[in-house]
């Protein structure tokens, strides 16, 4: 296996998705996700063969341990980690909030997140390379109404990128956050349980992101030269100026 190799989780959709087709060509892909069927079929799709994956749920910490230190030895050195497993659910004052939808937003951005890094990162350091990519939100820069909880558990993602790229300077380690306001994908009907009409509204009267020009920055982030380091990206679609400010045209 002569190509570096890149973990992806939620590479079944969204960013993640589309992160692993940008990556293809130039990464063998250890591709991660709840849905089997879908990595079956985008393993298909890029039709190579230095794609293998991997199904699990990032919030089961047991079965996260398990699948990545089983990988197969040439499977191991894992370059590049690209966090991208994240979840918004409801959207909803903070009185009337459902602790099912807390609990599962902090379970997975913030836990699976932790989960995750802990399996890869001491490859990295015991290496002294590697690159990690850790995808935020505006939410984590900016407090949103009836956002609570989901911009905490970005607020959080954001310290924790900050505390890893201090921890594993000393190795060598390159962390990158990329932070994406609106961007198009299957994350609102996420939010508004399966209600596609609420979903596309959000989208409506301007051209909102799509989940290439995230892949796109991932790519670009990673392909710097080794002493370069882009920490911190925020990247938003022309219209959108702060996360509750946006130019539509309606």
């Amino acid at each position: 296996m002569k190509k570096p190799i890149a973990l992806i989780t939620g590479a079944t959709s969204g960013i993640g998705l589309a992160t692993a087709r940008i990556l293809a060509e130039k990464y063998s892909l250890i591709l991660c996700g709840r849905r089997e069927e879908r990595l079956a079929g985008l393993k298909a799709e890029l039709n190579q063969t230095d794609v293998i994956t991997l199904s699990f749920d990032v919030r089961d910490k047991g079965l996260v341990a398990e699948k990545i230190s089983g990988l197969p030895t040439e499977w191991e050195n894992i370059e590049v980690l690209v966090n991208n497993a994240g979840n918004a659910h409801g959207l909803a004052p903070i009185q009337s909030g459902d602790m099912d939808d807390w609990d599962a937003m902090i379970d997975i951005n913030v836990k699976g997140l932790l989960y995750v890094s802990n399996a890869i990162i001491p490859g990295m350091t015991k290496r002294k390379a590697g690159h990690i990519i850790n995808i935020g939100s505006i939410a984590g820069k900016e407090v949103y109404p009836n956002g609570n909880v989901y911009c905490a558990s970005k607020h959080a993602v954001d310290a924790i990128n900050n505390g890893m790229r201090i921890d594993l300077n000393p190795f060598g380690i390159r962390v990158t956050s990329i932070n994406p306001g609106l961007v198009e994908t299957e994350f609102s009907e996420v939010r508004f349980k399966g209600d596609k009409e609420k979903a596309a509204n959000v989208y409506k009267g301007f051209q909102a992101l799509k989940a290439e020009d995230v892949a796109d920055v991932v790519s670009y982030v990673i392909s710097r030269p080794s002493h370069v380091m882009l920490s911190d990206i925020v990247l938003l679609p022309t219209a959108q100026a702060s996360a509750t400010l946006v130019k539509k045209e309606l």
